[in-house]
């Protein structure tokens, strides 16, 4: 009878939810307006005394008399001890640096976070549904976990209002990021896990990664230098005192992640043998000795060569919050089972035993197994007895006895699991009793082969590893140190909350291709589609009788002596997996820790706006001065215009500094006889200038009839770079953007630099707006320009050769929803392409390779906009009404 063809059932599209909730932060675009600034926060360090313990120099003195005090006066002996302890944790010795003795305390700004981008892969998915074999659509919202509250709730009640949680990608620094989630979030003593992959030395080149396509940094190379705000802020900041300023920076981040840790948490940090031995004294001190829970080696190539021995591996430095208390799960992997293991013996199928020799062949259907003691070195009178077994009396010794009782060993003689040598009884142990053993402190599995996208990209294993280890589903997991994404990517793939952040722009770009395009198994859960109530985990056997579940039975001696069922253990690497569901990453956003404006009219503390005018004034000197040494700007269409008398504004509110020009530089006049006022605005030295900001500056402009308004800054928001391009119809004064390279950030630090321009224009994407027959919208990338800033030259590049752009199709002029993702120069999408087959038309996938958009409906807002990632990372954006 012919077999009929049912139709392939097709596969669904899932992703996790995560059933906390959380506070929610404002959007982008809402930072001006924000009402809850907040001052500085001072952490103490833990403060110690020389190993010497200098009484009359040392300011410790009077705490180590007033602990004196407390133990003559104590009350009671646990009083007295726990001020004895502390008495003498003040002699013990500390690593020393320059610096740390004059820093008692760390000041931390305390900045809001605000959302950028929300991204989701279903959302994504859900947009091209027009292109499925049949379905329904979703409520795109939805599939973002955007809780859609209203710009007057995010402004007045930013912080306060909860909705469920969504996983996080934070652009800034790691230090501001975790005082914000701490003071803003309330988020001390709620993160399970924290993994740190700090820089392994000090060198510029060793720490940070310049371009999406370019993974190899040559220390000191001109062609190699970042030009990254963030980056270069925080190297020179940083990496100032060399190994001085890298034990503070790690000192600092460590003290913050402490706070942020559960009772029961713990935390990792990878490092190299460079630096391995100074940052274990750092976190004795930080997290203190009696935490310290293991240093676990791992390899991670075939090695680099050096002088002498060649460096194979890294480590992991794993410190608990408390280590009385520490979440901890066994890891195992399959015992090795040929013939250089322990299991020296094997039993043949017609029940005979034979030695195993080196490199033998083991027969099909032998058992391996071995020998144990059934002679226990301690001391116990009721299993100290006579045993006959086969005719022959033994006994355990003298001062020894057997591992079970009389009962014990007759059961286990019953069922053959008993060896007589000459003179003692032994266990016979096979190796399928339990084929698992547990991994130690030393892990020489972790070395991929495979190709990294990441310059100190860490291996999935290593860190799925750690968080196996010491957290469970639904469970909080944060990374400092973003790199390629690699924590966000194991914590995603095993159910776990994550936030991860960077200080560059180029993680955060790699890292966001990798989870909005990846696939993942989807492990059936015990609690609907939450995984914070835990995996389902079964036993299961294949057709050869091994066990192949997630719980797989301990046959041990004590299980066979006293004819017990064998203990049961979890494989927490193992959990069931419904393949007719491919699971996509959840939602995430990207966020950034933008300080808002300050109102210096109605500052409530005075001293905190002394000291912000001061250092506004200190930047603002710093700007006139590099465009007084800068004098020639760089406008599109090769265009230059000379400065002369570059000078601050007189009683200006709005305006930065006022320079003269030539009329026929501005293209005001022909000849270069006259001359015009030109306006300059300086964006903040941290942070991107906004729409308002752009808006003052240009009114006051225009009142005092300047001919110019040149805008300043290292970066600026999408809405108020389209106001800049618009100022001469909208505000009638001609504006232009001039982007400032973070050169003047780094000091001293480039003075050796080949390139002297300071300051460049930067093109924005263009696009083209095409409808279609059934009057749907699709839009193209044409291109962009990208300035090199080591060449100096500007170059147009065409959509397909950009590294990814993105596409709202209904945008609100704050968060940007990405509905399409395109990744032009890569196969980004292949994976979800191959997991869902059959599925979708290939023209879906055709779309999100190239710059042609799927056709989509217009929204609400009826506005679009595109934003492109270019090889450094940075993100432009454009924004057209349709």
């Amino acid at each position: 009878m012919p077999r009929k063809n049912t139709p392939k059932k097709l596969k669904e599209v899932q992703d996790y939810t995560h059933n906390k909730q959380h506070p929610q932060r404002p959007d982008i675009g809402t930072e001006s307006q924000f009402q809850k600034p907040k001052p500085p926060v001072t952490y103490r360090y833990d403060s110690s005394l020389a190993p010497e313990l200098n009484w009359d120099e040392n300011p410790a003195r009077e705490k180590a008399e007033a602990l004196i005090t407390k133990i003559l006066n104590a009350t009671s002996l646990e009083e007295a001890q726990a001020a004895a302890l502390e008495l003498k944790s003040m002699g013990e010795p500390f690593l020393n640096w320059s610096g740390k003795a004059e820093r008692s305390s760390l000041e931390v700004p305390t900045l809001p976070l605000f959302v950028h981008e929300r991204l989701s892969t279903r959302a994504i998915i859900e947009t091209l549904k027009s292109h499925q074999k049949g379905d329904n659509q979703l409520n795109l919202f939805d599939l973002f976990n955007d809780p859609e509250w209203s710009i007057t709730d995010q402004i007045l009640r930013a912080y306060e209002y909860q909705g469920n949680w969504v996983n996080r990608m934070i652009l800034g620094d790691s230090l501001i990021t975790m005082n914000s989630l701490v003071q803003y979030e309330g988020m001390a003593g709620k993160v399970q896990m924290i993994y740190m992959d700090p820089p392994y030395g000090v060198k510029f080149g060793s720490n940070f990664q310049p371009f999406v396509k370019k993974r190899d940094v040559k220390h000191n190379e001109d062609e190699h230098f970042t030009r990254e705000p963030e980056m270069v802020k925080a190297y020179r900041d940083t990496w100032e005192l060399g190994l001085h300023s890298y034990l503070s920076y790690l000192r600092d981040r460590l003290l913050l992640a402490r706070e942020l840790l559960t009772e029961s948490g713990s935390v990792f940090v990878q490092i190299s043998d460079e630096n391995v031995h100074h940052v274990r004294e750092i976190m004795d001190e930080v997290f203190g000795a009696e935490n310290f829970v293991g240093l676990i080696t791992f390899k991670t190539g075939s090695g680099f060569t050096s002088k002498y021995l060649k460096t194979t591996c890294d480590y992991l430095l794993w410190y608990s919050k408390d280590s009385n208390n520490t979440k901890f799960k066994r890891i195992f992997f399959n015992k090795p089972s040929g013939s250089d293991t322990y299991f020296d013996k094997c039993e043949l199928p017609d029940g005979s035993v034979i030695d195993i020799k080196k490199n033998m062949i083991i027969p099909e259907k032998a058992k391996l197994l071995t020998y144990r003691p059934l002679v226990s070195g301690a001391f116990s009178q009721s299993t100290t007895f006579d045993y006959e077994f086969k005719g022959k009396n033994y006994h355990p010794g003298k001062n020894r006895c057997w591992k079970t009782t009389q009962k014990g060993l007759n059961n286990l003689a019953i069922k053959n699991r008993i060896y007589a040598s000459e003179n003692t009884l032994k266990f016979v142990v096979y190796h399928d009793d339990f084929p698992l053993q547990e991994i130690s402190h030393v892990w020489d599995d972790t070395m991929e082969l495979i190709g990294k996208n990441y310059v100190v990209q860490t291996t999935t294993k290593t860190i799925e590893r750690c968080l196996l280890m010491t957290t469970d589903p639904g469970d909080l997991v944060l990374d400092i140190t973003c790199g390629s994404g690699t924590t966000a990517y194991v914590a995603e793939q095993w159910g776990r909350r994550w936030i991860t952040c960077d200080v560059s722009r180029v993680p955060l770009a790699l890292a966001r291709q990798r989870l909005l395009t990846a696939t993942f198994p989807w492990y059936e859960l015990k609690d609907g589609n939450s995984p914070s109530g835990g995996f389902v985990y079964k036993r299961k056997q294949n057709k050869k009788g091994e066990e192949v579940g997630g719980i797989v039975p301990h046959i041990t001696l004590k299980s066979i002596a006293n004819d017990e069922p064998p203990a049961e253990e979890i494989l927490v690497d193992r959990p069931e997996v419904d393949n007719s569901i491919v699971r996509v990453c959840s939602p995430f956003t990207i966020e950034g820790t933008i300080p808002p404006p300050v109102d210096m009219e109605n500052q409530e503390e005075p001293e905190t706006e002394a000291v912000v005018i001061e250092n506004h004034r200190s930047y603002e000197q710093r700007m006139l001065e590099i465009l007084r040494k800068s004098p020639i700007l760089h406008l599109p269409q090769n265009r230059t215009i000379r400065l002369y008398q570059v000078r601050e504004t007189a009683r200006s509110r709005n305006l930065s500094a006022e320079a003269m020009t030539q009329a026929r530089d501005l293209e005001i006049a022909e000849t270069s006889e006259t001359e015009e006022a030109i306006a300059f605005l300086f964006g903040p030295e941290n942070g991107a200038i906004a729409e308002r900001t752009v808006f003052e500056a240009a009114r006051e402009a225009h009142s005092k009839k300047y001919a110019h308004l040149f805008v300043i800054g290292f970066a600026i928001s999408a809405i108020a770079r389209q106001f800049v391009e618009h100022c001469k119809d909208t505000m009638s004064i001609p504006a232009t953007y001039i982007q400032a390279t973070p050169d003047l950030l780094m000091g001293d630090l480039l003075k050796h630099m080949k390139s002297s321009q300071i300051f460049s224009v930067c093109g924005l994407p263009e696009i083209k707006v095409h409808r279609t027959e059934d009057g749907k919208y699709q839009v193209e990338l044409l291109g962009l320009d990208v300035f090199d800033p080591t060449t100096m030259e500007v170059e147009s590049q065409p959509g397909k050769n950009v590294p990814a752009w993105f596409l709202d199709t209904d945008y609100n002029g704050l968060c940007f929803h990405v509905n399409q993702a395109f990744f032009p120069r890569t196969s980004a999408w292949e994976g979800i392409k191959k997991a869902l087959k059959g599925t979708y038309d290939d023209e879906v996938w055709e779309h999100l390779a190239g710059t042609k958009s799927a056709p989509f409906e217009p929204g609400e807002y009826k506005e679009i906009a595109v934003k492109v990632i270019d090889d450094r990372g940075n993100e432009l954006l454009v924004t057209e009404k349709i």
